[in-house]
């Protein structure tokens, strides 16, 4: 097939998806995410049963995800500096990065110091709001929240709610099933 076959072929291919996308579910994605199933890479990642992620999603080294975990769009999961595991029914909105090293020292010294490394643990039932970043080493408790923005490079408690940079305890999460409330401190 000509180059100039494949890419009529291909907008024909994208105009029509993008037609379904928008008649079913109201939304227009970029081309791939639009094209592939989420639960198809998901499962082809190893990643638990009813778990998905977008394709414009990257993973990186050893990256473990739960059952009926959604990655959104636009995802960084680096499982490269000792690995990513992230829980059941957890939400991990568009736009996080998790991220298990970091080469600041290595830069600041001149290539002297090594890069660091620090495993990450997502417990199950966490939501993690859009464009966070989790920092490595760092273990978040099951039933927690994570605001939207935020950088977390410490500990987060089991049903405790964090947000801002760095992110800090601002409430927690009360309860259980259809009885869950979140409780702000101010």
């Amino acid at each position: 097939m000509s180059p100039d076959a494949l890419r009529t072929a291909l907008e024909e291919l994208r105009k029509a998806r993008e037609a379904t996308l928008a008649r079913y579910h109201s939304r227009s994605l970029p081309f791939a995410d639009g094209l592939f199933d989420r639960w198809e890479r998901a499962h082809r990642l190893g990643f638990g049963a009813g778990a998905s992620i977008y394709d414009s999603s990257c993973v990186f080294g050893d990256v473990q995800v739960g059952e009926n975990t959604w990655i959104g769009p636009w995802t960084i999961l680096d499982g490269s500096g000792g690995g990513l595991s992230i829980g059941s029914f957890c939400s991990i909105s568009s736009g996080v990065q998790i991220y298990t090293h970091d080469t600041v020292g290595w830069a600041l010294s001149g290539g002297i110091l090594p890069r660091r490394e620090g495993r990450v643990r997502i417990g199950d039932r966490v939501y993690i709001g859009s464009q966070s970043i989790v920092s490595l080493g760092v273990t978040i408790g099951a039933t927690s929240v994570v605001g939207a923005n935020s950088f977390v490079k410490a500990d987060v408690p089991e049903r405790t709610i964090v947000a801002g940079s760095p992110a800090a305890p601002i409430g927690r999460v009360e309860g259980d099933g259809e009885a869950i409330r979140l409780v702000y401190d101010r």
